[in-house]
């Protein structure tokens, strides 16, 4: 029988918030699809059909398409065998078993993972990464992206993250046949079929903003359980520090193309200090992270 649990410290708060921002994006998506039928009444099998068609292409597929969105080239244990190691200590000590293991050439120090389930999973490290890190601090990075593994937060955030962007989808296409019917035969409902993009708005403001709360506090829960497992918080303290000052010496063009992943990655990246993504971000501030690690590292410490 497949192992369903390991030994990262359980988070109800996470799995509370998971259902949660589960549940209410998937009632906006169904009060979406729910007025597109009523609107475009002819239109209807055309709806169910995109719209659960990509459903399901996403949910099964969404890890393939992350990774090779941000550029990750599984490796064996001849090309990778630091990276390999590494992950084979973390999989030791959670008692899961082991994703495949990629690289993404990039000199953005980061990680991510990917996968709808343990055995589907994928964690990567850019090259920019590796070189920084040592051995130590790499364990710790890695083991907060197993985490998201092993709580399954990562399969919640890519699916929750696709419905809003499918709801832009599908209405544009609604629109486009609700338009082109009202042209042919003077439908007075055009007006109606107007609120449509309203209601798209509402529903992908909405759900952006449930996965980022959601978002924010699974990074805490990350280097929380990551810190618990490996039992060296000061070490993904210092990754986390390496990192974000890092950052600021990659070029802006690098930074840009890999900041609509923000959300998969382990540090985020910013194109300017200015970005939007400072107001909404997808993960907490260096400051509260650092804050958290540290008051786990003073309680390891107590006798």
């Amino acid at each position: 029988m497949a192992r369903t649990r390991s030994r990262y410290a359980t988070d109800r708060g996470l799995t509370t918030r998971m259902v949660t921002t589960m549940f209410l994006i998937g009632l906006l998506y169904v009060v979406l699809v729910g007025v597109l039928l009523a609107v475009l009444r002819g239109s209807w099998p055309i709806i169910l059909v995109l719209t659960g068609g990509m459903f399901v292409a996403q949910f099964w597929f969404s890890d393939r398409i992350a990774a090779f969105s941000m550029g990750a080239r599984e490796v064996s244990p001849a090309e990778a065998p630091e990276l390999h190691g590494t992950i084979d200590r973390i999989c030791a000590l959670a008692d899961m078993p082991k994703p495949r293991v990629a690289i993404a050439e990039s000199d953005v120090p980061n990680a991510f993972a990917t996968g709808r389930s343990q055995k589907s999973s994928l964690v990567c490290a850019t090259t920019g990464l590796l070189r920084r890190l040592e051995p130590e601090e790499l364990e710790g990075v890695l083991a907060h992206e197993m985490s998201h593994v092993a709580h399954r937060d990562v399969a919640v955030m890519t699916i929750a993250s696709f419905l809003g962007v499918l709801a832009g989808i599908i209405t544009r296409v609604a629109l486009w046949g609700g338009f082109a019917r009202s042209n042919r035969s003077n439908d007075p409902s055009g007006l109606i079929i107007m609120l449509i993009p309203l209601v798209s708005a509402v529903v992908y403001a909405l759900s952006f903003l449930l996965t980022r709360v959601l978002s924010r506090y699974r990074e805490l829960s990350a280097d929380r359980t990551a810190a618990l497992l490996t039992g060296r918080p000061s070490a993904l303290a210092s990754a986390l520090t390496k990192v974000s000052g890092q950052m600021a010496r990659i070029p802006t063009e690098d930074l840009r193309k890999a900041e609509p992943y923000n959300a998969f990655y382990f540090v985020p990246a910013f194109a300017s200090k200015e970005s939007i993504g400072r107001l909404l971000s997808t993960h907490p501030t260096l400051e509260q992270r650092l804050e958290q690690l540290a008051r786990i590292s003073a309680d390891l410490s107590r006798p």
